[in-house]
């Protein structure tokens, strides 16, 4: 598969490009520079006709779910930024679950490095994405002049693209950057911002001098994108089939301002944003469904995912990626590269008989061992890689509420969530007697977030923003057990887990509690080389 754009200049020299600045504008491994779609339509005749900027539309959203991984003999796919490898990084940077071999052994121990795959294709994967998305919101505005498509049109288009250009920023800010309250005005470094597109000499020479934009800037532009995407996207309501899920939507943008908010700290626009679900332009798009299992169930025509990137069995991120074939174990079809922890499984706060613990349902047992059940399909590999789901907005206005010392709707958020996990909502659900305070009432919140969410990637993004928590703070990465396949008496239910813990934890002080910018980005761009981040 090659992806949406090729670059070549106009001379017939080939001249050497700074990664950060190749990578987001070839489209494959191929070393000529030109700027044309996988089917070999010209960049400028990509917006000439309806149909080709469709095509360039749907080619971007392939990039935000295949991604390409280097490969000394093949090109190889993974996922990079939304696709499955996205949240298998996530998790395995957090404590709850295990790796079993050696695949995500150097996220999981904090053992990467500048040269190391996985950060490595993030970065770069990430800002071939952003490329597109920039090369997309020029062209359908082109286009739209030229009265190739309608001037509504454009702007759908364009709002396509600006949220996963939103997106996509905030997801290299949680592993680059870090977190918002680092300092004051989060004014520390963030990483490099582009907007325009690389298609002409002086787009990337002005890109290979650029450097760190701050986390604060980042932000600002990550809420203008989103802004705009909320004010052009549609409703799910004026989509079809997957499309509802897989195709950004007002509620997307919407959702996802919920969450960068909650990452700023600002739980006041946390609950406005989040009240366009409950009263607002949203009121009645989505709901939960009415058990745990429901987005998994049926991942791609439920009311509460809200959007997630598609896969089928002919574009997905293959055996080495995908989603069921990483988490389900070999005995039904998968290659069991990662299990639940029995941290999270013998949490005290997950009820022994809480739904989300039903075998065959939501998490499987082989030979003892708990995998996750959320991702059904390892054969054909066709389960989305989930995005943000309705829960998620719950549950940041469960916690924004809480944090503004607002118990009655904090506690009726939260258990919004909760309670349809519960086997006996009558007795087991939270009442406000059951805290003695707006604090211990965030601490469910923050516990119920790590079991609604485990192995969606959810808790390294929430690892990083709770690192200046006032009332329960995570200090760096927290200590994981050991690499390796656990036993199955590890995970025996009864009392917490207090077993060993071979992966020691590392102090935000740490170097390693960021990603570094790759190696050939500081080799290429002088101005990167002065903004490493420290101790890399």
């Amino acid at each position: 598969m090659k992806n949406i754009f090729k670059l070549r200049l106009k001379s017939s020299k080939l001249v050497y490009i700074p990664v950060l600045v190749f990578l987001m504008v070839f489209s494959s491994c191929e070393k000529n520079i030109d700027l044309q779609p996988f089917n070999q339509v010209s960049e400028t005749a990509a917006f000439q006709t309806p149909a080709l900027v469709a095509l360039s539309v749907t080619g971007m959203y392939e990039a935000a779910q295949i991604g390409y991984y280097a490969n000394p003999v093949t090109p190889a796919y993974r996922g990079y930024p939304f696709g499955a490898a996205s949240i298998e990084q996530c998790d395995n940077r957090g404590e709850d679950v295990v790796n079993t071999a050696t695949f995500y052994q150097l996220t999981y121990t904090a053992t990467y490095n500048v040269t190391s795959a996985n950060n490595v294709n993030y970065w770069k994967d990430s800002y071939r994405l952003l490329n597109r998305c920039n090369i997309i919101i020029d062209g359908v505005k082109t286009a739209a002049a030229a009265k190739v498509i309608t001037d509504a049109q454009a702007a759908i288009y364009a709002g396509e693209a600006k949220l996963l250009r939103a997106m996509t920023y905030h997801e290299l800010l949680i592993h680059f950057a870090r977190p918002y309250k680092d300092t004051p005005a989060a004014t520390h470094l963030g990483v490099p911002y582009f907007d325009k597109p690389f298609t002409t000499q002086q787009a990337i020479a002005d890109g290979m001098a650029t450097g760190r934009s701050t986390v604060a800037d980042v932000y600002k532009n990550i809420l203008a994108d989103l802004d705009y995407a909320e004010a052009n996207l549609p409703l799910k309501a004026a989509l079809s089939g997957n499309s509802k899920i897989t195709r950004a939507t007002k509620g997307a943008a919407v959702a996802e301002k919920t969450r960068v908010y909650l990452h700023m700290w600002n739980m006041d626009k946390v609950i406005e944003e989040g009240t366009k679900f409950t009263t607002g332009t949203l009121a009645g798009t989505y709901a939960l469904t009415a058990d745990p299992s429901g987005p998994f169930m049926s991942p791609y025509s439920n009311n509460e995912s809200i959007f997630g990137m598609e896969n089928s069995a002919t574009q997905n991120p293959g055996v080495n990626a995908a989603l069921a074939a990483m988490y389900s174990p070999t005995a039904i079809g998968g290659r069991g590269l990662v299990t639940m922890s029995p941290i999270i499984w013998r949490f005290p706060a997950w009820l022994l008989d809480d739904k989300r613990r039903t075998a065959g349902n939501m998490i499987t047992i082989s030979s003892g061992i708990v995998y996750t059940n959320k991702y059904k399909d390892p054969v054909n590999k066709t389960d989305p890689s989930p995005l943000i789901r309705y829960a998620e907005v719950i549950m940041n206005m469960a916690e924004a509420y809480t944090r503004k010392g607002d118990v009655v709707n904090g506690l009726a958020y939260l258990n919004m969530v909760r309670n349809r996990a519960l086997a006996t909502p009558a007795t087991q659900a939270y009442t406000a007697s059951t805290f003695a305070s707006n604090v211990a009432l965030l601490g469910a919140i923050l516990d119920e977030r790590r079991i609604e969410f485990v192995m969606e990637g959810r808790r390294w993004p929430d690892i990083t923003r709770l690192q200046q928590d006032t009332y329960y703070p995570i200090n760096g990465i927290p200590a994981k057990i050991a690499n390796g396949t656990p036993t199955a008496a590890m995970f025996t239910l009864g009392t917490p887990y207090t077993g060993a813990l071979g992966t020691v934890a590392i102090p935000y002080s740490d170097y390693r509690f960021l990603w570094p910018i790759p190696q050939d980005e500081i080799n290429a761009n002088p101005t990167l080389a002065k903004q490493q981040n420290p101790g890399w």
